[in-house]
């Protein structure tokens, strides 16, 4: 649930559903946004499990609250130049691929994977819940398209997100704290 609340309004998200207004619901736009989501749940949950298992339980802790204070402030940057309408001259799937990848890997719902794979100890269950959350919330986004933004008022919702995510990872680093001591 943490994966697919954080994927609402999201750059990845946001550049789908442009993408699907621009050049109609193409089910290749939805088969490569389905793709990146996957490599980058599977790619953020193996790292996740890999960092994880090199380090003692607390730091393990430490490391989430970090993720998810990462996670916390991505949600709530606001970057003017990342949110313009994309210009793709070639409307090549494989350039849509790539940066969707490049934008998922450091967004917010990717760290949250990151997190949840350390805290769990199990990263396929993370990646494959990233995965089904990330995939679902940009099937959401091809769905509405510029409905999105024009609804939904995505700055606020980020905004919460990021005060919840933001308290959660101070509570989670306060008890990292306390099991090293």
């Amino acid at each position: 649930m943490a994966v697919a609340l954080t994927s609402f309004g999201g750059r990845d998200q946001l550049l789908l559903a442009r993408m699907a207004q621009r050049r109609g619901q193409a089910g290749a736009l939805l088969a490569v946004g389905w793709f990146s989501a996957i490599a980058t749940a599977l790619f953020m949950a193996w790292a996740g499990q890999f960092i994880g298992g090199l380090m003692p339980q607390a730091a393990q802790v430490m490391l989430v609250a970090l993720a998810l204070l990462f996670a916390a402030v991505e949600l709530a940057w606001q970057g003017r130049k990342v949110d313009a309408a994309p210009q793709e001259p070639t409307h090549s799937l494989g350039a849509l691929f790539i940066v969707m990848l490049a934008r998922q890997l450091g967004d917010s719902p990717r760290f949250i994977v990151f997190a949840l794979a350390i805290w769990s100890s199990n990263g396929w269950l993370a990646a494959i819940g990233g995965a089904l959350a990330g995939g679902a919330g940009l099937t959401l986004g091809w769905l509405l398209g510029e409905e999105l933004e024009n609804t939904v008022p995505l700055r606020k919702v980020r905004l919460i997100l990021a005060f919840v995510i933001g308290v959660a990872a101070i509570v989670i680093g306060l008890s990292a704290r306390s099991m090293a001591a």
